[in-house]
């Protein structure tokens, strides 16, 4: 749903901007209190994780297509202030190297796709949290329900913006059915995407998991026929932070192969919007993209002739580019968080 050039209007798309700038200044606020020293780099991780599945078009429809849009997994995974910020990374590294998405309309694009989709998925995912049993398959449902509800909710921010700032005389009840339509198949797609990757993190280190903490019930002990609370145990930290290196490493070998091997296999038909902008001709005054002429446009290495091996090449460099580049921002988000700041995992601490 990566909105390009010329579909809103300037002042809109200025307006959009502002709001997303705004957004995502309260999110570095936001995200100081959500990260600490384990899931800081595994939040650069998520977002080149969310790069590579964006790469994996699946058919939704006859000739048309979707893909992961992520911010369900990302407020799940990371919290909803770090997940508007992973989104609005890989948009950046979208627009900037490969042409996807309009750079005019990136605060568009933010607003849509990562704002308006952490903030509908995490509300709605707590909301089921807090009434179904705390149990890993009731998290890994509430992630379905809440990945599900969140892309039709993108098709419908969307369909506001355009009514708003559309540069096509459209009728809006048109655009309004069309993409709700085509994006609620998608948001079965991504529903699936969303669900597999929360239950198999929770079932391998739940505390890391932001919407999952607390998940795991206190141990009970019979003492005189009563149960009661077993002693809580210690976290050691060197064996915490061994394992967070084995998940990153593995995250990290996953996004490299469905980015650089795996893509190739992708629908090469038009994605939702893609396919109702040509349908209801709001594609009519679409612009030029200010970096057609990157060297990774398009999703290819410039020069490079045969078609696998420049897809593969582009997306494993877009998952480096990716985690260089978020895992900074969230390095100098953790720097900066102020030592009695709240966080969502306990730390251990000496004191003196």
């Amino acid at each position: 749903m990566h909105v390009p050039d010329g579909f809103i209007n300037a002042p809109v798309s200025a307006a959009a901007g502002v709001v997303a700038a705004g957004a995502v200044a309260v999110s570095l606020r936001g995200a100081r209190r959500e990260l600490d020293e384990r899931t800081a780099p595994l939040a650069g991780l998520v977002a080149a994780f969310i790069f590579a599945v964006q790469m994996l078009n699946f058919p939704v429809a006859a000739g048309t297509s979707g893909h992961l849009l992520g911010g369900a997994l990302a407020a799940i995974l990371v919290g909803p202030y770090t997940g508007v910020l992973c989104i609005s990374v890989v948009l950046l590294m979208q627009g900037i190297l490969f042409a996807d998405g309009g750079l005019t309309a990136l605060g568009v694009n933010v607003l849509d796709m990562g704002i308006t989709t952490t903030v509908v998925a995490y509300a709605l995912f707590r909301g089921l949290v807090g009434v179904l049993p705390r149990t890993r398959r009731s998290m890994t449902a509430a992630s379905f329900v809440a990945a599900l509800v969140s892309v039709p909710a993108s098709a419908c921010v969307f369909t506001l913006i355009y009514w708003i700032g559309g540069t096509t005389d459209i009728p809006i009840g048109k655009v309004f059915t069309a993409m709700v339509g085509v994006h609620v198949l998608i948001g079965i797609g991504e529903a699936v995407i969303t669900a597999l990757t929360v239950g198999a993190v929770i079932a391998v280190r739940p505390d890391l998991v932001h919407g999952a903490r607390g998940l795991t019930a206190p141990l009970k002990l019979r003492v005189d026929g009563e149960l009661v609370d077993a002693p809580a145990r210690q976290p050691v930290a060197p064996v915490a932070a061994r394992s967070t290196r084995g998940i990153r490493a593995t995250g990290l070998v996953i996004a490299l192969v469905l980015a650089g091997f795996v893509s190739f296999y992708a629908s090469a038909s038009p994605d939702g919007l893609e396919k109702v902008a040509a349908d209801q001709g709001i594609d009519k005054k679409t612009e030029e993209h200010a970096a057609k002429d990157s060297p990774l446009a398009d999703y290819g290495v410039k020069d490079v002739s045969d078609a696998r091996i420049s897809g593969g090449l582009a997306g494993v460099i877009g998952v480096g580019a990716t985690i260089v580049v978020g895992s900074g921002v969230f390095y100098v988000v953790r720097r900066r968080r102020t030592p009695n700041a709240p966080v969502g995992t306990p730390r251990t601490e000496k004191t003196v």
